[in-house]
């Protein structure tokens, strides 16, 4: 799992140009408009993880008439990616809608061996040196020499978790520059379409204890049960990041 959140990371680092700033509204995940031909949505693409050889499949799908994106995992792992540059001071609040068909059991997300959720969505955030002090600039020049360019500074993962309690926020059993944010919980709304609105900005303060918040360098959606051995279905809607000032 750790090669796999690191993956993530690092894919998202071969941005597009970023968008323009004269809209109120960024649709990062256009899941409901694309026509019925289309395998993935318009910039998104998947990302597989060395050494798992089963992969969550995600396909597009019919949900009461509008396309959402249907993801089933059994014993896999991978991640449906878009890679994105976002100014998170001007675009702070991202909504999204998701849904379960049940929890994983053995789930412990405070664990690296039962590291596994029903859904997430990963928002990374671009390296800056001048937030990190000789060594982790080090550590960052490093990996650079490795894979040819910069891991995130950080990502915030929101989650929908099988057990932690909703509005939990911990480290990634990986890395303290990873924060899980529990924002649904349990098996008691499964089979339901929620709708989650969050303030990244602020999300991304509280979190790492941080007034300076770095720019978005991608999104991601991703359900996993390769950790826990077990299988589930989940589903995601649109994907829209809005201006804070936005009606």
């Amino acid at each position: 799992m750790i090669k796999c959140l690191f993956s993530i990371c690092i894919v998202m680092l071969f941005s597009f140009p970023g968008t323009g700033l004269t809209t109120e509204q960024i649709l990062v995940g256009d899941f409901s408009r694309q026509g019925q031909n289309t395998l993935f949505p318009l910039h998104w693409e998947p990302l597989v993880f060395d050494n798992i050889n089963k992969h969550t499949i995600y396909t597009r799908v019919l949900s009461k008439g509008t396309w959402v994106i249907q993801a089933k995992s059994k014993e896999s792992s991978s991640s449906l990616i878009r890679k994105i540059t976002i100014a998170p001071d001007i675009y702070s609040i991202i909504s999204f809608r998701w849904k379960i068909q049940d929890i994983i059991e053995s789930a412990d997300l405070s664990d690296k061996n039962g590291n596994d959720a029903p859904a997430r969505v990963f928002i990374t955030f671009t390296y800056d040196p001048a937030q990190v002090g000789w060594l982790e600039r080090m550590k960052f020049e490093a990996c650079k020499l490795f894979y040819g360019e910069y891991p995130p500074i950080a990502t915030l993962i929101y989650v929908w978790a099988s057990h932690l309690e909703k509005g939990t926020i911990i480290d990634s059993p990986y890395t303290n520059r990873a924060k899980i944010i529990v924002l649904e919980s349990g098996a008691d709304k499964k089979g339901k379409w929620l709708n989650e609105k969050r303030n990244v900005y602020a999300d991304f303060r509280r979190a790492f204890a941080s007034e300076n918040v770095p720019m978005i360098s991608g999104v991601a959606i991703m359900t996993d049960t390769d950790n826990t051995n077990e299988q589930v279905v989940s589903w995601y809607g649109d994907i829209v990041f809005s201006a804070f000032c936005s009606k």
